[in-house]
Protein backbone atom coordinates (compact mmCIF):
# COMPACT_ATOMS: atom_id res chain seq x y z
CA UNK A 1 0.00 0.00 0.00
CA UNK A 2 1.35 3.27 -1.08
CA UNK A 3 1.11 5.54 2.38
CA UNK A 4 0.89 9.27 2.27
CA UNK A 5 2.40 12.13 4.52
CA UNK A 6 2.85 15.57 4.86
CA UNK A 7 4.62 17.84 6.90
CA UNK A 8 2.98 20.31 9.13
CA UNK A 9 3.39 24.21 9.10
CA UNK A 10 5.81 25.51 11.56
CA UNK A 11 5.85 29.05 11.32
CA UNK A 12 8.20 29.33 8.57
CA UNK A 13 7.84 27.55 5.39
CA UNK A 14 4.38 26.66 6.71
CA UNK A 15 2.56 26.53 3.18
CA UNK A 16 0.43 29.84 3.83
CA UNK A 17 2.75 32.60 2.89
CA UNK A 18 0.33 35.56 4.31
CA UNK A 19 0.82 33.71 7.51
CA UNK A 20 3.95 33.74 6.73
CA UNK A 21 4.98 37.22 6.18
CA UNK A 22 2.41 38.30 9.64
CA UNK A 23 5.13 36.18 11.53
CA UNK A 24 2.72 36.08 14.49
CA UNK A 25 3.63 32.75 16.35
CA UNK A 26 0.10 32.52 17.85
CA UNK A 27 -1.88 32.37 14.82
CA UNK A 28 0.90 30.10 12.94
CA UNK A 29 0.30 27.93 15.77
CA UNK A 30 -3.38 27.70 14.97
CA UNK A 31 -2.88 26.99 11.78
CA UNK A 32 -0.57 23.75 12.70
CA UNK A 33 -3.14 22.50 14.38
CA UNK A 34 -6.28 23.09 12.19
CA UNK A 35 -3.77 21.23 9.46
CA UNK A 36 -2.64 18.22 11.90
CA UNK A 37 -6.29 17.08 12.45
CA UNK A 38 -7.44 18.27 8.85
CA UNK A 39 -4.89 15.43 7.65
CA UNK A 40 -6.27 13.04 10.50
CA UNK A 41 -9.54 13.35 9.60
CA UNK A 42 -8.55 13.06 6.08
CA UNK A 43 -7.31 9.63 6.57
CA UNK A 44 -3.59 11.01 5.59
CA UNK A 45 -1.01 8.53 7.08
CA UNK A 46 1.38 10.35 8.33
CA UNK A 47 2.71 14.16 9.78
CA UNK A 48 5.90 15.25 10.02
CA UNK A 49 7.97 18.02 11.68
CA UNK A 50 11.66 19.65 10.20
CA UNK A 51 14.08 19.44 13.48
CA UNK A 52 15.50 22.99 12.59
CA UNK A 53 16.12 25.98 14.67
CA UNK A 54 16.73 28.63 12.50
CA UNK A 55 15.07 28.92 9.12
CA UNK A 56 18.02 28.01 6.48
CA UNK A 57 17.21 30.49 3.78
CA UNK A 58 19.29 33.21 4.24
CA UNK A 59 16.28 36.33 4.00
CA UNK A 60 14.37 34.09 6.55
CA UNK A 61 16.31 33.97 9.70
CA UNK A 62 14.49 35.64 12.04
CA UNK A 63 11.26 34.02 10.74
CA UNK A 64 9.52 31.86 13.63
CA UNK A 65 10.21 28.33 13.22
CA UNK A 66 8.65 26.00 16.05
CA UNK A 67 10.97 23.23 17.84
CA UNK A 68 10.10 19.90 16.24
CA UNK A 69 9.12 17.75 19.15
CA UNK A 70 7.48 20.29 21.59
CA UNK A 71 5.15 20.68 18.19
CA UNK A 72 4.73 16.69 17.80
CA UNK A 73 3.90 17.11 21.22
CA UNK A 74 0.74 19.02 20.90
CA UNK A 75 0.23 17.32 17.62
CA UNK A 76 -0.05 14.04 19.60
CA UNK A 77 -3.06 14.98 21.78
CA UNK A 78 -5.01 16.63 19.22
CA UNK A 79 -5.05 13.53 16.64
CA UNK A 80 -6.42 10.17 16.82
CA UNK A 81 -4.87 7.97 14.07
CA UNK A 82 -2.67 9.58 12.12
CA UNK A 83 1.46 9.04 12.38
CA UNK A 84 3.89 11.21 13.77
CA UNK A 85 7.18 11.63 12.89
CA UNK A 86 10.24 14.07 12.15
CA UNK A 87 12.25 14.90 8.99
CA UNK A 88 14.36 14.17 10.38
CA UNK A 89 16.07 15.00 13.73
CA UNK A 90 18.95 16.61 13.81
CA UNK A 91 21.54 13.78 15.96
CA UNK A 92 23.85 16.20 17.14
CA UNK A 93 20.66 18.21 19.14
CA UNK A 94 20.07 15.90 21.60
CA UNK A 95 21.97 12.83 23.77
CA UNK A 96 20.72 9.66 22.24
CA UNK A 97 19.32 8.70 25.53
CA UNK A 98 17.56 11.60 26.40
CA UNK A 99 16.28 11.48 22.62
CA UNK A 100 15.42 7.89 23.21
CA UNK A 101 13.58 8.82 26.57
CA UNK A 102 11.37 11.97 24.34
CA UNK A 103 10.54 9.47 22.06
CA UNK A 104 9.17 6.61 24.34
CA UNK A 105 7.45 9.01 25.72
CA UNK A 106 5.73 10.49 23.16
CA UNK A 107 4.87 6.76 21.89
CA UNK A 108 2.80 6.92 25.06
CA UNK A 109 1.20 10.39 24.37
CA UNK A 110 0.35 9.14 20.51
CA UNK A 111 -0.76 5.52 21.89
CA UNK A 112 1.59 3.72 19.38
CA UNK A 113 1.96 6.48 16.63
CA UNK A 114 5.43 7.78 16.91
CA UNK A 115 8.58 6.88 14.16
CA UNK A 116 11.56 8.35 14.39
CA UNK A 117 13.38 9.93 11.85
CA UNK A 118 16.96 10.98 12.35
CA UNK A 119 20.29 11.76 10.09
CA UNK A 120 23.59 12.90 10.53
CA UNK A 121 22.62 17.35 10.40
CA UNK A 122 24.02 19.35 7.94
CA UNK A 123 23.23 23.06 8.60
CA UNK A 124 26.48 24.31 9.92
CA UNK A 125 25.27 27.99 10.51
CA UNK A 126 22.57 26.05 12.91
CA UNK A 127 25.37 24.44 14.48
CA UNK A 128 27.25 27.56 15.08
CA UNK A 129 24.41 29.97 16.73
CA UNK A 130 23.51 27.43 19.13
CA UNK A 131 26.70 26.39 20.45
CA UNK A 132 26.89 22.29 18.90
CA UNK A 133 30.53 21.71 17.51
CA UNK A 134 30.17 20.91 13.77
CA UNK A 135 32.49 18.06 13.16
CA UNK A 136 33.72 16.25 9.91
CA UNK A 137 30.87 14.66 7.95
CA UNK A 138 32.09 11.65 8.79
CA UNK A 139 32.17 12.31 12.49
CA UNK A 140 28.77 13.09 12.81
CA UNK A 141 27.63 9.89 10.71
CA UNK A 142 29.58 8.09 13.38
CA UNK A 143 27.79 9.61 15.87
CA UNK A 144 24.58 9.08 14.03
CA UNK A 145 25.75 4.98 13.81
CA UNK A 146 25.92 5.14 17.37
CA UNK A 147 23.02 6.89 18.71
CA UNK A 148 20.67 4.46 16.44
CA UNK A 149 22.58 1.42 18.26
CA UNK A 150 22.06 3.30 22.11
CA UNK A 151 17.93 4.28 20.81
CA UNK A 152 17.17 0.76 20.07
CA UNK A 153 19.14 -0.55 23.16
CA UNK A 154 16.85 1.58 25.65
CA UNK A 155 13.92 1.14 23.60
CA UNK A 156 14.31 -2.87 24.05
CA UNK A 157 16.33 -3.87 27.04
CA UNK A 158 15.34 -3.78 31.13
CA UNK A 159 18.83 -1.54 31.41
CA UNK A 160 21.20 -0.53 28.55
CA UNK A 161 25.37 0.46 29.02
CA UNK A 162 27.15 1.43 26.29
CA UNK A 163 30.84 2.31 25.23
CA UNK A 164 31.50 3.93 22.51
CA UNK A 165 33.74 6.55 20.82
CA UNK A 166 31.23 9.11 21.58
CA UNK A 167 28.52 8.63 23.78
CA UNK A 168 28.67 5.90 26.68
CA UNK A 169 25.43 4.74 29.07
CA UNK A 170 25.96 2.71 32.47
CA UNK A 171 22.81 0.79 33.55
CA UNK A 172 20.25 3.00 31.72
CA UNK A 173 16.97 2.58 32.38
CA UNK A 174 14.26 4.19 29.79
CA UNK A 175 11.39 3.11 31.12
CA UNK A 176 7.87 3.70 29.74
CA UNK A 177 9.19 1.83 26.89
CA UNK A 178 7.53 2.19 23.52
CA UNK A 179 4.14 1.23 22.85
CA UNK A 180 5.25 -0.31 19.99
CA UNK A 181 6.81 -3.43 18.99
CA UNK A 182 9.69 -4.38 19.18
CA UNK A 183 9.90 -0.58 18.44
CA UNK A 184 8.89 2.58 16.38
CA UNK A 185 9.91 2.52 12.87
CA UNK A 186 13.42 3.94 12.48
CA UNK A 187 13.94 6.37 9.11
CA UNK A 188 17.11 7.09 8.40
CA UNK A 189 17.40 10.68 6.01
CA UNK A 190 20.62 11.45 4.12
CA UNK A 191 21.99 11.48 0.66
CA UNK A 192 25.84 10.40 1.27
CA UNK A 193 26.29 7.28 -0.13
CA UNK A 194 29.74 6.10 0.89
CA UNK A 195 29.28 6.45 4.69
CA UNK A 196 25.40 7.40 5.73
CA UNK A 197 24.11 4.95 3.50
CA UNK A 198 25.97 2.09 5.65
CA UNK A 199 23.97 3.25 8.09
CA UNK A 200 20.71 3.07 6.37
CA UNK A 201 22.02 -0.47 5.75
CA UNK A 202 22.55 -1.47 9.09
CA UNK A 203 19.75 0.19 11.19
CA UNK A 204 17.21 1.60 9.46
CA UNK A 205 13.24 0.29 9.02
CA UNK A 206 13.17 2.93 6.33
CA UNK A 207 15.20 5.00 4.20
CA UNK A 208 14.46 8.60 3.51
CA UNK A 209 15.12 10.90 0.39
CA UNK A 210 14.73 14.84 0.69
CA UNK A 211 13.79 16.38 -2.91
CA UNK A 212 15.40 13.64 -5.07
CA UNK A 213 14.67 12.87 -8.48
CA UNK A 214 13.73 9.54 -9.90
CA UNK A 215 17.13 9.30 -11.72
CA UNK A 216 19.23 10.12 -8.20
CA UNK A 217 16.93 7.67 -5.80
CA UNK A 218 17.97 5.09 -8.27
CA UNK A 219 21.24 5.41 -8.05
CA UNK A 220 20.88 5.84 -4.06
CA UNK A 221 19.08 2.53 -4.07
CA UNK A 222 21.25 0.89 -6.28
CA UNK A 223 24.35 1.54 -3.44
CA UNK A 224 22.16 0.76 -0.99
CA UNK A 225 21.98 -2.38 -2.18
CA UNK A 226 25.86 -3.18 -2.08
CA UNK A 227 25.77 -1.43 1.76
CA UNK A 228 22.84 -4.60 2.21
CA UNK A 229 24.99 -7.01 0.84
CA UNK A 230 28.25 -6.11 2.78
CA UNK A 231 26.39 -6.36 5.81
CA UNK A 232 24.32 -9.17 4.86
CA UNK A 233 21.22 -7.24 5.44
CA UNK A 234 17.55 -8.19 3.65
CA UNK A 235 17.81 -5.32 1.02
CA UNK A 236 13.38 -6.23 1.14
CA UNK A 237 13.48 -5.70 5.19
CA UNK A 238 14.24 -1.73 4.24
CA UNK A 239 10.91 0.84 3.13
CA UNK A 240 11.66 3.83 1.01
CA UNK A 241 10.17 7.19 1.64
CA UNK A 242 11.25 10.62 -0.21
CA UNK A 243 10.11 14.05 0.71
CA UNK A 244 8.69 16.03 -2.69
CA UNK A 245 7.60 19.41 -3.01
CA UNK A 246 3.55 19.92 -4.45
CA UNK A 247 1.87 22.83 -5.31
CA UNK A 248 -1.85 21.07 -6.50
CA UNK A 249 -4.19 23.06 -8.32
CA UNK A 250 -7.59 22.14 -10.81
CA UNK A 251 -5.55 24.53 -13.47
CA UNK A 252 -2.19 25.41 -14.62
CA UNK A 253 -3.59 29.10 -14.34
CA UNK A 254 -3.45 28.94 -10.89
CA UNK A 255 -0.39 26.49 -10.17
CA UNK A 256 1.77 30.09 -12.43
CA UNK A 257 0.26 32.18 -9.85
CA UNK A 258 1.48 30.29 -6.52
CA UNK A 259 4.98 29.87 -8.45
CA UNK A 260 5.24 33.31 -8.69
CA UNK A 261 4.28 34.21 -5.58
CA UNK A 262 6.38 31.54 -3.86
CA UNK A 263 9.36 31.81 -5.43
CA UNK A 264 11.21 33.72 -2.76
CA UNK A 265 14.60 34.59 -3.95
CA UNK A 266 14.82 32.81 -6.87
CA UNK A 267 15.14 35.15 -9.84
CA UNK A 268 12.40 33.46 -12.02
CA UNK A 269 9.66 30.91 -12.21
CA UNK A 270 11.74 28.66 -13.72
CA UNK A 271 14.85 28.74 -11.20
CA UNK A 272 12.21 27.88 -8.26
CA UNK A 273 10.80 25.14 -10.19
CA UNK A 274 14.55 23.54 -10.33
CA UNK A 275 14.57 23.95 -6.93
CA UNK A 276 10.90 22.12 -6.82
CA UNK A 277 12.53 19.19 -7.99
CA UNK A 278 11.80 20.00 -11.54
CA UNK A 279 8.11 20.13 -11.11
CA UNK A 280 7.44 16.48 -11.00
CA UNK A 281 4.47 17.04 -8.46
CA UNK A 282 3.56 20.69 -9.54
CA UNK A 283 0.43 21.19 -11.47
CA UNK A 284 -2.77 19.27 -11.73
CA UNK A 285 -3.75 16.41 -10.12
CA UNK A 286 -3.22 14.46 -13.09
CA UNK A 287 0.49 15.91 -13.99
CA UNK A 288 1.13 14.48 -10.16
CA UNK A 289 0.21 11.38 -10.56
CA UNK A 290 2.16 10.73 -13.22
CA UNK A 291 4.76 11.92 -11.69
CA UNK A 292 4.68 9.85 -8.26
CA UNK A 293 4.36 6.93 -10.14
CA UNK A 294 7.47 7.24 -11.54
CA UNK A 295 8.75 6.95 -7.56
CA UNK A 296 6.61 4.25 -7.47
CA UNK A 297 8.38 2.37 -9.99
CA UNK A 298 11.82 2.43 -8.24
CA UNK A 299 9.67 0.89 -4.92
CA UNK A 300 9.24 4.08 -2.83
CA UNK A 301 6.20 3.16 -0.75
CA UNK A 302 5.83 6.46 1.49
CA UNK A 303 5.23 9.83 0.02
CA UNK A 304 5.90 12.93 2.77
CA UNK A 305 4.72 16.00 0.71
CA UNK A 306 5.43 19.80 1.64
CA UNK A 307 2.53 21.29 0.19
CA UNK A 308 3.44 25.06 -0.97
CA UNK A 309 0.27 27.28 -0.52
CA UNK A 310 -1.35 24.65 1.94
CA UNK A 311 -4.90 25.16 3.26
CA UNK A 312 -7.78 22.63 3.93
CA UNK A 313 -8.67 23.31 0.48
CA UNK A 314 -5.71 21.85 -0.66
CA UNK A 315 -5.76 18.35 1.32
CA UNK A 316 -9.39 17.70 0.21
CA UNK A 317 -8.06 17.95 -3.61
CA UNK A 318 -5.12 15.77 -3.04
CA UNK A 319 -7.04 13.29 -0.94
CA UNK A 320 -9.39 12.94 -3.42
CA UNK A 321 -8.04 13.43 -6.65
CA UNK A 322 -4.57 11.84 -5.92
CA UNK A 323 -4.82 9.36 -3.32
CA UNK A 324 -7.57 8.02 -4.10
CA UNK A 325 -6.38 7.44 -7.47
CA UNK A 326 -2.78 5.77 -7.08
Amino acid sequence: KIQFGLTIPQGWRGGDLHLEQENNPVKQFAFSKEIATTADNLGFDSIYAYDHLIPFFKDDTEKNIFECFTLLSAAATITNKIKIGQIVTCNSYRNPALLAKMLSTLDVISNGRIELGIGAGWYEKEYVAYGYDFSTNITRIRQLDESISIIKELWTRRSASFSGRYYMLKDAICNPKPIQKPHPIIMVGGSGEKYLLKVVAKHADRYNNFFGSPDELKKKIAVLKEHCNTFRRDYKQIQHSVVLPCIITESEVDVNQILDRYKRNYKTTKQYLNYLVGGITVGIPEKIIKGLNEYVELGITHFIIHFIGLNNSVLKLFRSKVVNKL
